[in-house]
């Protein structure tokens, strides 16, 4: 927060666009950021996401997170495609009974559901036990570059 030489409050906005200013805002020059870094400032925040985005690490995370996702979505969406399309274009073979009132649609019907439990509960520990920590490592590191003390790399 600074004063300007009116004597109102101005506030550090690094959102602010001067050349946006509409009716009611204050028409007193806004000091742009310099253009470069001075040497030894810390880096910016688009900077840091960068090189954190290029860092192996990240990329590891992002490899495991895809290497989980893409397939399980895939079997997934098959699977409920299958479950439909068998639905409308074999009618006879879903309505055949398997236990009283109940027939193959119904328990297609409920693998479903079940598939559904099954999918999240192994995302969730897939998650857990091979991308939470290093996720974890990335953030600590992002917020320690962000504040300036270096993180480790």
């Amino acid at each position: 927060m600074q004063r300007s030489n009116a004597g109102d409050v101005t506030y550090d906005d690094p959102w602010y666009d001067a050349l946006a200013s509409g009716w009611g805002e204050s028409t007193a020059a806004v000091a742009l950021p310099p253009a470069r870094p001075e040497p030894g400032a810390v880096p910016a925040a688009a900077d840091i996401y960068l090189e954190v985005q290029r860092s192996a690490a990240f990329q590891e995370v992002r490899r495991r997170y895809r290497r989980f996702v893409v397939p399980g979505a895939v079997a997934f969406l098959v699977w409920y495609v299958a479950y439909v399309v068998t639905a409308t274009t074999v009618p006879g073979l879903m309505a055949r009974p398997v236990a009283g009132a109940v027939n193959v649609g119904m328990l297609a019907g409920l693998g479903q559901f079940l598939t559904t439990f099954l999918l999240t509960w192994a995302y969730v520990r897939h998650a857990r036990l091979r991308r939470d920590r290093a996720a974890l490592e990335l953030r600590w590191d992002t917020q320690e570059l962000a504040r300036g003390r270096g993180g480790a790399s």
